[in-house]
Protein backbone atom coordinates (compact mmCIF):
# COMPACT_ATOMS: atom_id res chain seq x y z
CA UNK A 1 0.00 0.00 0.00
CA UNK A 2 1.05 3.67 -0.86
CA UNK A 3 -0.11 6.17 0.69
CA UNK A 4 0.80 9.58 -1.97
CA UNK A 5 0.74 9.49 -5.92
CA UNK A 6 3.63 11.90 -6.39
CA UNK A 7 6.97 11.56 -8.42
CA UNK A 8 8.00 9.06 -5.86
CA UNK A 9 4.47 6.80 -4.93
CA UNK A 10 4.15 6.91 -8.66
CA UNK A 11 7.62 5.56 -9.75
CA UNK A 12 7.63 2.98 -6.47
CA UNK A 13 3.78 2.02 -7.99
CA UNK A 14 5.28 1.77 -11.25
CA UNK A 15 8.15 -0.44 -10.04
CA UNK A 16 5.61 -2.60 -8.57
CA UNK A 17 2.93 -3.12 -11.43
CA UNK A 18 5.77 -4.31 -13.78
CA UNK A 19 6.75 -6.95 -11.34
CA UNK A 20 3.44 -8.27 -10.68
CA UNK A 21 2.82 -7.08 -7.63
CA UNK A 22 -0.44 -6.16 -5.91
CA UNK A 23 -0.32 -2.68 -5.26
CA UNK A 24 -3.04 -0.40 -3.79
CA UNK A 25 -2.38 3.63 -4.18
CA UNK A 26 -4.02 6.45 -2.15
CA UNK A 27 -4.10 10.44 -3.02
CA UNK A 28 -6.01 13.19 -2.09
CA UNK A 29 -5.66 14.47 -5.46
CA UNK A 30 -7.65 13.39 -8.39
CA UNK A 31 -5.33 14.41 -11.22
CA UNK A 32 -2.85 12.29 -9.39
CA UNK A 33 -5.01 9.40 -9.14
CA UNK A 34 -6.39 9.78 -12.51
CA UNK A 35 -2.51 9.78 -13.64
CA UNK A 36 -2.42 6.46 -11.97
CA UNK A 37 -5.92 4.73 -13.37
CA UNK A 38 -4.11 6.04 -16.78
CA UNK A 39 -0.67 4.58 -16.97
CA UNK A 40 -0.67 1.81 -14.26
CA UNK A 41 -1.94 -1.28 -13.34
CA UNK A 42 -3.13 -1.04 -9.69
CA UNK A 43 -6.13 -0.11 -7.39
CA UNK A 44 -6.21 3.58 -7.06
CA UNK A 45 -8.14 5.28 -3.74
CA UNK A 46 -9.30 8.54 -3.81
CA UNK A 47 -8.81 9.95 -0.14
CA UNK A 48 -6.55 10.91 2.64
CA UNK A 49 -3.54 8.32 3.89
CA UNK A 50 -5.14 9.39 7.52
CA UNK A 51 -8.72 7.97 6.99
CA UNK A 52 -8.84 4.66 9.54
CA UNK A 53 -12.08 4.18 7.14
CA UNK A 54 -10.55 4.17 4.00
CA UNK A 55 -7.26 2.69 4.70
CA UNK A 56 -9.71 -0.56 6.04
CA UNK A 57 -11.69 -0.14 2.67
CA UNK A 58 -8.02 -0.01 0.78
CA UNK A 59 -7.18 -3.45 2.69
CA UNK A 60 -4.46 -2.45 4.95
CA UNK A 61 -5.43 -5.57 7.29
CA UNK A 62 -4.30 -7.32 4.27
CA UNK A 63 -1.01 -5.50 3.06
CA UNK A 64 2.62 -6.48 3.74
CA UNK A 65 4.43 -2.84 3.65
CA UNK A 66 3.09 0.31 4.22
CA UNK A 67 5.25 3.33 2.45
CA UNK A 68 4.17 6.54 3.21
CA UNK A 69 5.37 8.83 0.80
CA UNK A 70 3.40 12.23 0.45
CA UNK A 71 5.13 15.53 0.46
CA UNK A 72 3.61 16.03 4.25
CA UNK A 73 5.76 14.54 6.98
CA UNK A 74 2.67 14.64 9.53
CA UNK A 75 0.54 12.46 6.83
CA UNK A 76 2.91 9.83 6.57
CA UNK A 77 3.16 9.31 10.49
CA UNK A 78 -0.30 9.55 11.37
CA UNK A 79 -0.77 6.55 8.32
CA UNK A 80 2.24 4.68 9.53
CA UNK A 81 0.22 4.95 13.46
CA UNK A 82 -3.06 4.12 12.16
CA UNK A 83 -1.29 0.87 10.04
CA UNK A 84 -0.19 0.29 14.00
CA UNK A 85 -2.91 -0.71 15.15
CA UNK A 86 -5.22 -1.63 12.08
CA UNK A 87 -2.34 -4.33 11.20
CA UNK A 88 0.22 -4.74 13.59
CA UNK A 89 2.61 -7.48 11.20
CA UNK A 90 2.82 -5.10 8.40
CA UNK A 91 6.23 -3.33 7.98
CA UNK A 92 5.89 0.43 8.14
CA UNK A 93 8.07 3.24 5.93
CA UNK A 94 7.94 6.85 5.85
CA UNK A 95 9.38 9.41 4.18
CA UNK A 96 10.44 12.13 6.51
CA UNK A 97 12.25 15.83 5.50
CA UNK A 98 11.78 17.82 8.77
CA UNK A 99 14.83 18.02 10.78
CA UNK A 100 12.92 18.64 13.96
CA UNK A 101 11.64 14.97 13.20
CA UNK A 102 14.43 13.42 12.59
CA UNK A 103 16.64 14.25 15.48
CA UNK A 104 13.79 13.03 17.87
CA UNK A 105 14.11 9.80 16.79
CA UNK A 106 12.33 7.86 19.86
CA UNK A 107 8.95 9.06 18.28
CA UNK A 108 9.32 6.31 15.93
CA UNK A 109 9.53 3.71 18.10
CA UNK A 110 7.49 1.06 17.96
CA UNK A 111 5.92 1.99 21.46
CA UNK A 112 4.92 5.29 20.01
CA UNK A 113 4.39 6.00 16.03
CA UNK A 114 5.43 2.61 14.97
CA UNK A 115 7.67 3.68 12.20
CA UNK A 116 9.96 0.40 10.70
CA UNK A 117 11.64 3.06 8.73
CA UNK A 118 12.33 6.17 8.01
CA UNK A 119 13.32 8.11 4.94
CA UNK A 120 14.98 11.53 4.34
CA UNK A 121 15.94 11.35 0.89
CA UNK A 122 17.07 15.08 1.57
CA UNK A 123 20.22 13.91 3.66
CA UNK A 124 20.83 10.32 1.39
CA UNK A 125 21.24 13.00 -1.50
CA UNK A 126 23.92 14.72 0.34
CA UNK A 127 25.77 11.73 1.05
CA UNK A 128 25.20 11.02 -2.96
CA UNK A 129 26.91 14.55 -3.40
CA UNK A 130 29.87 14.12 -1.33
CA UNK A 131 30.96 10.63 -2.41
CA UNK A 132 30.35 12.62 -6.31
CA UNK A 133 33.48 15.06 -4.93
CA UNK A 134 35.09 12.38 -3.17
CA UNK A 135 35.84 10.19 -6.37
CA UNK A 136 37.65 12.86 -9.03
CA UNK A 137 35.49 12.05 -12.76
CA UNK A 138 32.61 9.85 -11.48
CA UNK A 139 29.36 10.41 -12.25
CA UNK A 140 27.66 8.09 -9.45
CA UNK A 141 29.17 6.40 -6.24
CA UNK A 142 27.27 4.59 -4.22
CA UNK A 143 28.80 3.07 -1.02
CA UNK A 144 28.03 -0.70 -0.11
CA UNK A 145 29.13 -2.87 3.13
CA UNK A 146 29.37 0.33 4.81
CA UNK A 147 32.05 2.01 2.13
CA UNK A 148 34.42 -0.76 2.14
CA UNK A 149 33.01 -1.56 -1.80
CA UNK A 150 31.79 1.39 -3.91
CA UNK A 151 29.81 1.09 -7.10
CA UNK A 152 31.59 3.39 -9.46
CA UNK A 153 29.76 5.33 -12.83
CA UNK A 154 32.49 6.78 -14.95
CA UNK A 155 32.33 7.45 -18.41
CA UNK A 156 34.74 6.18 -20.07
CA UNK A 157 36.61 8.86 -22.58
CA UNK A 158 38.25 8.39 -25.49
CA UNK A 159 42.43 7.91 -24.00
CA UNK A 160 40.65 5.68 -21.28
CA UNK A 161 43.50 2.58 -21.55
CA UNK A 162 39.99 0.26 -21.70
CA UNK A 163 38.50 2.09 -24.56
CA UNK A 164 38.20 -0.42 -27.26
CA UNK A 165 39.26 -3.59 -25.02
CA UNK A 166 37.02 -6.54 -24.65
CA UNK A 167 36.59 -7.15 -20.69
CA UNK A 168 38.02 -10.98 -21.50
CA UNK A 169 41.35 -9.03 -22.03
CA UNK A 170 41.42 -7.38 -18.35
CA UNK A 171 43.19 -10.86 -17.10
CA UNK A 172 45.41 -8.45 -14.53
CA UNK A 173 42.26 -6.65 -13.28
CA UNK A 174 40.26 -9.45 -12.48
CA UNK A 175 40.54 -9.28 -8.36
CA UNK A 176 41.23 -5.75 -8.35
CA UNK A 177 37.37 -4.66 -10.22
CA UNK A 178 34.59 -5.89 -11.98
CA UNK A 179 32.59 -4.27 -14.72
CA UNK A 180 28.60 -5.12 -13.80
CA UNK A 181 26.78 -2.56 -16.26
CA UNK A 182 27.76 -0.85 -19.24
CA UNK A 183 25.50 2.29 -20.86
CA UNK A 184 25.58 2.95 -24.00
CA UNK A 185 22.91 4.97 -25.75
CA UNK A 186 20.42 4.77 -22.86
CA UNK A 187 20.69 1.08 -22.88
CA UNK A 188 21.67 -0.91 -20.01
CA UNK A 189 23.79 -3.67 -20.59
CA UNK A 190 24.79 -6.37 -18.16
CA UNK A 191 28.27 -7.49 -19.62
CA UNK A 192 29.89 -10.63 -20.25
CA UNK A 193 33.04 -11.40 -21.24
CA UNK A 194 33.06 -10.81 -25.24
CA UNK A 195 31.45 -7.31 -24.60
CA UNK A 196 34.07 -4.58 -25.25
CA UNK A 197 33.96 -1.03 -23.63
CA UNK A 198 33.75 1.44 -26.09
CA UNK A 199 34.78 5.62 -25.51
CA UNK A 200 31.54 7.51 -24.22
CA UNK A 201 30.66 4.58 -22.75
CA UNK A 202 28.80 5.06 -18.89
CA UNK A 203 30.46 2.13 -16.90
CA UNK A 204 29.45 0.98 -13.49
CA UNK A 205 32.20 -1.05 -12.14
CA UNK A 206 32.36 -2.33 -8.48
CA UNK A 207 35.62 -1.97 -6.80
CA UNK A 208 37.26 -2.34 -3.16
CA UNK A 209 38.00 0.83 -1.39
CA UNK A 210 41.80 -0.18 -0.57
CA UNK A 211 42.09 -0.25 -4.58
CA UNK A 212 40.48 3.08 -5.63
CA UNK A 213 43.59 4.82 -6.56
CA UNK A 214 44.50 2.05 -9.20
CA UNK A 215 40.96 2.13 -10.55
CA UNK A 216 40.46 5.49 -10.58
CA UNK A 217 44.17 5.73 -13.00
CA UNK A 218 42.84 3.24 -14.92
CA UNK A 219 39.35 4.61 -16.15
CA UNK A 220 40.31 7.86 -15.28
CA UNK A 221 43.43 9.46 -16.36
CA UNK A 222 44.45 13.09 -15.78
CA UNK A 223 41.93 13.70 -12.89
CA UNK A 224 42.91 16.10 -10.22
CA UNK A 225 41.90 16.17 -6.69
CA UNK A 226 39.26 18.55 -5.78
CA UNK A 227 40.27 22.15 -4.76
CA UNK A 228 37.59 24.53 -5.45
CA UNK A 229 33.59 24.65 -5.07
CA UNK A 230 30.63 26.81 -5.81
CA UNK A 231 27.79 25.81 -4.57
CA UNK A 232 24.33 27.67 -5.77
CA UNK A 233 20.97 27.21 -3.74
CA UNK A 234 21.06 27.48 0.09
CA UNK A 235 18.21 25.52 1.02
CA UNK A 236 18.12 22.70 3.42
CA UNK A 237 20.29 20.92 0.62
CA UNK A 238 22.99 23.20 0.04
CA UNK A 239 22.73 24.28 3.65
CA UNK A 240 23.94 20.83 4.67
CA UNK A 241 26.53 20.44 1.71
CA UNK A 242 28.01 23.89 2.95
CA UNK A 243 28.36 22.17 6.44
CA UNK A 244 29.95 19.11 5.47
CA UNK A 245 32.61 21.01 3.63
CA UNK A 246 32.96 23.91 6.09
CA UNK A 247 35.25 21.48 7.78
CA UNK A 248 37.38 20.55 4.94
CA UNK A 249 40.20 21.96 3.44
CA UNK A 250 38.15 22.94 0.11
CA UNK A 251 37.58 26.20 -1.12
CA UNK A 252 33.94 26.93 -0.70
CA UNK A 253 31.88 29.39 -1.83
CA UNK A 254 27.79 29.26 -1.45
CA UNK A 255 25.46 31.35 -3.52
CA UNK A 256 21.51 32.58 -2.76
CA UNK A 257 19.21 35.28 -3.20
CA UNK A 258 17.81 35.23 -0.15
CA UNK A 259 19.84 37.75 2.10
CA UNK A 260 18.20 36.43 5.61
CA UNK A 261 19.09 33.05 4.66
CA UNK A 262 22.90 34.02 4.10
CA UNK A 263 23.33 36.13 7.01
CA UNK A 264 22.11 32.86 9.17
CA UNK A 265 24.50 30.90 7.08
CA UNK A 266 27.54 33.43 7.34
CA UNK A 267 27.35 33.13 11.19
CA UNK A 268 27.12 29.59 11.15
CA UNK A 269 30.36 28.32 8.90
CA UNK A 270 33.71 29.12 9.14
CA UNK A 271 35.54 28.89 6.00
CA UNK A 272 33.03 28.40 3.43
CA UNK A 273 32.48 32.16 1.70
CA UNK A 274 28.55 33.00 1.52
CA UNK A 275 27.67 35.25 -1.13
CA UNK A 276 23.80 36.99 -1.74
CA UNK A 277 23.07 36.68 -5.26
CA UNK A 278 21.88 34.98 -8.35
CA UNK A 279 23.16 32.19 -9.55
CA UNK A 280 21.99 32.91 -12.64
CA UNK A 281 23.99 35.91 -13.35
CA UNK A 282 26.63 35.64 -15.80
CA UNK A 283 28.75 38.61 -14.38
CA UNK A 284 28.59 37.37 -10.78
CA UNK A 285 29.71 33.40 -11.45
CA UNK A 286 32.57 35.62 -13.48
CA UNK A 287 33.66 37.61 -10.64
CA UNK A 288 33.34 34.33 -8.25
CA UNK A 289 36.05 32.74 -10.72
CA UNK A 290 33.71 30.31 -12.27
CA UNK A 291 36.79 29.39 -14.89
CA UNK A 292 38.01 26.26 -13.75
CA UNK A 293 36.33 25.37 -10.49
CA UNK A 294 36.08 21.45 -10.12
CA UNK A 295 32.32 21.45 -9.07
CA UNK A 296 29.42 23.62 -9.54
CA UNK A 297 26.70 22.10 -7.62
CA UNK A 298 22.91 23.54 -8.40
CA UNK A 299 20.38 22.97 -5.55
CA UNK A 300 17.62 25.47 -6.10
CA UNK A 301 14.17 25.02 -5.38
CA UNK A 302 13.72 25.41 -8.92
CA UNK A 303 14.33 22.36 -11.36
CA UNK A 304 14.63 24.39 -14.33
CA UNK A 305 16.97 27.14 -12.66
CA UNK A 306 19.08 24.28 -12.07
CA UNK A 307 19.62 23.44 -15.14
CA UNK A 308 20.36 26.86 -16.34
CA UNK A 309 22.63 27.12 -13.69
CA UNK A 310 24.91 24.39 -14.51
CA UNK A 311 24.62 24.93 -18.50
CA UNK A 312 25.71 28.43 -17.92
CA UNK A 313 28.51 27.50 -15.55
CA UNK A 314 29.83 24.79 -17.68
CA UNK A 315 29.97 27.13 -20.75
CA UNK A 316 31.64 30.05 -18.43
CA UNK A 317 34.57 26.82 -17.86
CA UNK A 318 33.15 25.08 -14.73
CA UNK A 319 34.68 21.41 -15.48
CA UNK A 320 32.32 19.59 -13.95
CA UNK A 321 28.22 20.04 -13.02
CA UNK A 322 25.74 18.58 -10.43
CA UNK A 323 22.67 18.92 -11.21
CA UNK A 324 19.42 18.75 -8.41
CA UNK A 325 16.53 17.35 -10.46
CA UNK A 326 13.35 16.14 -9.09
CA UNK A 327 11.11 15.07 -12.05
CA UNK A 328 12.43 11.88 -13.07
CA UNK A 329 11.08 11.82 -16.58
CA UNK A 330 13.48 14.77 -17.22
CA UNK A 331 16.12 12.36 -16.04
CA UNK A 332 17.52 10.89 -19.48
CA UNK A 333 17.18 13.78 -21.42
CA UNK A 334 19.15 16.31 -19.20
CA UNK A 335 22.94 14.15 -20.18
CA UNK A 336 21.63 14.80 -23.90
CA UNK A 337 22.16 18.35 -23.07
CA UNK A 338 25.37 18.30 -21.56
CA UNK A 339 24.53 18.19 -17.57
CA UNK A 340 27.45 16.19 -15.79
CA UNK A 341 25.28 14.47 -13.15
CA UNK A 342 21.81 14.65 -11.84
CA UNK A 343 20.87 14.20 -8.06
CA UNK A 344 17.47 13.78 -6.58
CA UNK A 345 15.61 13.48 -3.84
CA UNK A 346 13.27 12.02 -5.45
CA UNK A 347 15.08 8.99 -7.18
CA UNK A 348 16.88 8.98 -3.38
CA UNK A 349 13.57 8.13 -1.82
CA UNK A 350 12.85 5.17 -4.65
CA UNK A 351 16.71 3.93 -4.14
CA UNK A 352 15.75 3.87 -0.23
CA UNK A 353 12.13 2.41 -0.36
CA UNK A 354 13.21 -0.04 -2.64
CA UNK A 355 15.09 -2.02 -0.45
CA UNK A 356 12.10 -3.09 1.61
CA UNK A 357 10.24 -4.56 -1.58
CA UNK A 358 12.74 -7.31 -2.22
CA UNK A 359 12.13 -10.61 -1.46
CA UNK A 360 14.98 -12.25 -0.04
CA UNK A 361 17.45 -10.91 2.37
CA UNK A 362 18.31 -7.72 0.97
CA UNK A 363 19.84 -4.77 3.14
CA UNK A 364 20.26 -1.92 0.33
CA UNK A 365 19.25 -1.16 -3.56
CA UNK A 366 20.45 1.37 -6.01
CA UNK A 367 19.01 1.93 -8.85
CA UNK A 368 21.37 2.61 -11.84
CA UNK A 369 20.84 5.17 -14.63
CA UNK A 370 17.71 6.36 -13.20
CA UNK A 371 15.46 3.24 -12.84
CA UNK A 372 16.42 0.62 -15.72
CA UNK A 373 18.44 -1.60 -13.57
CA UNK A 374 19.45 -2.53 -10.03
CA UNK A 375 22.51 -2.66 -7.65
CA UNK A 376 21.41 -5.07 -5.70
CA UNK A 377 23.42 -5.81 -1.81
CA UNK A 378 21.82 -9.15 -0.33
CA UNK A 379 23.11 -11.63 2.25
CA UNK A 380 23.31 -15.36 0.70
CA UNK A 381 20.44 -17.44 2.63
CA UNK A 382 21.61 -21.47 3.28
CA UNK A 383 18.33 -22.30 1.61
CA UNK A 384 18.82 -20.32 -1.90
CA UNK A 385 20.27 -22.42 -4.65
CA UNK A 386 23.54 -19.71 -5.08
CA UNK A 387 25.66 -21.44 -2.25
CA UNK A 388 28.27 -24.38 -2.01
CA UNK A 389 28.05 -24.37 -6.03
CA UNK A 390 30.79 -22.84 -8.46
CA UNK A 391 28.96 -19.38 -9.53
CA UNK A 392 29.36 -20.91 -13.85
CA UNK A 393 26.87 -23.39 -12.16
CA UNK A 394 24.26 -20.93 -11.03
CA UNK A 395 21.42 -20.15 -13.20
CA UNK A 396 21.40 -16.69 -13.25
CA UNK A 397 19.22 -14.95 -15.29
CA UNK A 398 20.49 -13.75 -18.55
CA UNK A 399 20.94 -9.85 -17.37
CA UNK A 400 22.28 -10.60 -13.77
CA UNK A 401 25.84 -10.57 -12.79
CA UNK A 402 27.53 -11.58 -9.33
CA UNK A 403 29.79 -8.33 -9.09
CA UNK A 404 31.70 -8.71 -5.09
CA UNK A 405 31.14 -11.63 -2.73
CA UNK A 406 31.90 -10.19 0.90
CA UNK A 407 33.07 -12.68 3.36
CA UNK A 408 33.83 -11.14 7.10
CA UNK A 409 36.93 -9.10 6.27
CA UNK A 410 37.51 -10.47 3.19
CA UNK A 411 36.47 -9.00 0.04
CA UNK A 412 36.08 -10.99 -3.32
CA UNK A 413 35.49 -10.03 -6.96
CA UNK A 414 34.17 -12.81 -8.20
CA UNK A 415 34.93 -15.62 -11.48
CA UNK A 416 32.88 -18.60 -12.85
CA UNK A 417 34.79 -20.90 -10.00
CA UNK A 418 34.12 -18.42 -7.11
CA UNK A 419 31.78 -20.10 -4.66
CA UNK A 420 29.17 -18.29 -2.42
CA UNK A 421 28.69 -19.26 1.07
CA UNK A 422 25.80 -18.89 3.37
CA UNK A 423 26.05 -15.66 4.92
CA UNK A 424 28.04 -14.13 2.14
CA UNK A 425 27.21 -10.63 1.21
CA UNK A 426 26.21 -10.14 -2.34
CA UNK A 427 26.98 -7.42 -4.61
CA UNK A 428 24.36 -7.91 -7.30
CA UNK A 429 23.90 -5.98 -10.83
CA UNK A 430 20.71 -6.56 -12.58
CA UNK A 431 18.19 -5.56 -15.81
CA UNK A 432 14.72 -4.39 -13.84
CA UNK A 433 13.29 -7.06 -15.66
CA UNK A 434 15.12 -10.28 -14.55
CA UNK A 435 14.41 -8.83 -10.96
CA UNK A 436 11.74 -11.08 -10.31
CA UNK A 437 13.70 -13.95 -11.61
CA UNK A 438 16.64 -13.03 -9.16
CA UNK A 439 14.59 -13.23 -6.11
CA UNK A 440 13.29 -16.69 -6.81
CA UNK A 441 16.78 -17.39 -6.26
CA UNK A 442 17.71 -15.56 -3.44
CA UNK A 443 15.24 -17.26 -1.47
CA UNK A 444 13.92 -20.00 0.03
CA UNK A 445 14.61 -23.31 -2.29
CA UNK A 446 10.72 -25.06 -2.47
CA UNK A 447 12.65 -28.51 -1.79
CA UNK A 448 13.18 -27.23 1.73
CA UNK A 449 10.00 -27.60 2.87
Amino acid sequence: MIVGAGEVGFHIAKRLSEESQDVVVIDRDPTQIKKINENLDVQAFLGSGTSPRLLKEAGIKEADLLVAATDSDEVNLISCLLARNLNQYMLKVARVRNQEYLEETEIFSKDLLGVDSIINPESVMVKNILNLMEIPGAFEVIDFVKGRVKLIGFRINKDSPVAGHQLLSFTELQEKLLVGAIVRENQVVIPQGKDTIEADDLVYVVAKNDELEYVLALLNPGEEALRRVIIVGAGQTGTSLAAALDQTRINTKIIDKNSDQCTRLAENLEQVIVINGDGTDKNLLQEENIENVDFMISVTGDEENNVLISLLGKGLGAKRTITRLNKLSYIPLVSAIGIDTVVSSRLSAVQAILQYIRRGKIISVAPLKGVHAEAIEAEALETSEIVNVPLSKVKFPKGAIVGAIIRGEEIIIPHGESIILPQDHLIIFALQQVVPKLEKLLTVKLDYF
